[in-house]
């Protein structure tokens, strides 16, 4: 399993290996949905830059694992105690 597998937010489908691309008119774009406050949510489209499939795919997974990343080193920084 991999890291983002894990990560509750992400959902990856494996039978469905285009998961967040969308094509439109020739270019792909990388879309997902943010969850800013547990009453909002965000939809975000994003260019990949490209027209082939399988390069658009590569950047949607190091998106993912760069989005990743991130979230790990945030939950993992230690917390400050709160001022009395």
């Amino acid at each position: 399993m991999t890291t983002i597998a894990r990560l509750p937010g992400i959902r990856i489908r494996p039978e469905n290996p285009n998961h967040h691309l969308w094509n439109n008119h020739g270019t792909w774009f990388l879309h997902y949905t943010v969850h800013p406050t547990p009453l909002t949510k965000e939809r975000v489209r994003r260019s990949l830059g490209t027209k082939d499939l399988p390069v658009a795919r590569r950047r949607r997974d190091t998106f993912f694992a760069h989005l990743a990343a991130k979230i790990g080193k945030f939950e993992t920084a230690p917390r400050k105690e709160a001022a009395a």
